[in-house]
């Protein structure tokens, strides 16, 4: 791991984000890094400024300049209060940086902005403290996860961590750069981590006339599964370089599918994984907007679960 890489939390001060914070704790691999605890303040719009000038609507004016004060004093302790918090569990006061930036163009882009100057990892929550406010799927969160393009995201799920991750492999780049990923931060604690690569069945794209379509054609099949086995072996090998056990590193294959993302996040309830890891893009353009519906469906899907997406 690079010394001291930078790491970005996002905070909105709800109590959902001090999960976020439980979360990070529970990880050892922050506690070398440097920690910036960002909040996004939406402080009284210019367009009111003027108010101040107006006799008539002066008392309108004092009402959102107590607002403001009282909300900003609650970020600010909310802040310190996750710094202290920190601390107490053994991070360096040193490494622990607050940052609440007051709103300008908008919670997602003012966010995008600050993760383009030189982090190494954004760490999420998918829901805050509303639709429109908070981290919430649908909203703030959905933006981040398609215009981050640039670094990994870890999106916090409620799972506690029990140190199994399984990372969805499909001989992409992208993918491979997930194991790289997963190798980089995990190696040497004690991790249990899981291959997985699915292939669709003929019929998923129909699935209420899959018997029409699967079996598939199984000598592409057994093909298929003959490459990957043999990419299997080079990230095993990657993985166990990067200080992994051995017996600790699974491979498997599920054919037939109707869903990539679906079998991901069932493989991941079924065998107990806390973690789920997958790459943002597949070999061609195509596979790249496809993987992009991939991770979507995964932090869905999956939404207990803590996710990665590299």
């Amino acid at each position: 791991m690079a010394a001291q890489p930078k790491i970005l939390l996002l905070l909105d001060g709800s109590n959902r984000s001090l999960m976020t914070v439980d979360y990070l704790i529970s990880m050892p691999l922050f506690r070398s890094a440097k920690l910036v605890l960002y909040n996004v303040f939406s402080a009284i719009p210019e367009s009111y400024w003027d108010l101040e000038k107006e006799p008539a609507s002066l008392h309108i004016y004092h009402e959102l300049t107590a607002w403001e004060r009282e909300n900003r004093k609650k970020i600010d302790n909310y802040m310190a209060l996750v710094r202290k918090r920190l601390i107490n569990d053994g991070f360096a006061p040193s490494a622990i940086e607050l940052k609440v930036h007051d709103r300008e163009k908008g919670i997602a882009r003012d966010i995008l902005k600050e993760a383009e100057a030189g982090y190494h990892t954004v760490v999420l929550r998918r829901r805050g403290t509303g639709e429109t406010e908070g981290l919430s799927m649908g909203s703030i969160a959905t933006k981040l996860l398609s215009r981050i393009t640039f670094l990994p995201i870890q999106i916090a799920g409620r799972k506690a961590q029990n140190k199994k991750v399984i990372i969805g492999v499909d001989g992409s780049e992208s993918a491979d750069q997930a194991v790289d990923y997963v190798a980089e931060l995990l190696g040497g604690y004690d991790y249990a981590v899981g291959l997985i690569h699915v292939i669709r069945g003929y019929g998923a794209s129909m699935p209420e006339h899959a018997g029409l379509f699967m079996p598939a054609d199984t000598d592409n099949i057994k093909a298929s599964e003959k490459a990957m086995r043999e990419h299997f072996q080079r990230l095993r090998e990657k993985l166990i370089a990067a200080g992994f056990q051995p017996e600790k590193v699974s491979e498997k294959i599920i054919t037939g599918a109707h869903s990539r993302a679906g079998t991901i996040v069932s493989e991941a309830e079924i065998e107990h994984y806390s973690t789920i890891v997958v790459g943002r893009r597949g070999h061609s353009r195509v596979q790249e907007f496809f993987m992009g519906r991939v991770c979507q469906k995964v932090v869905h899907a999956g939404r207990y679960h803590t996710v990665w997406i590299v």
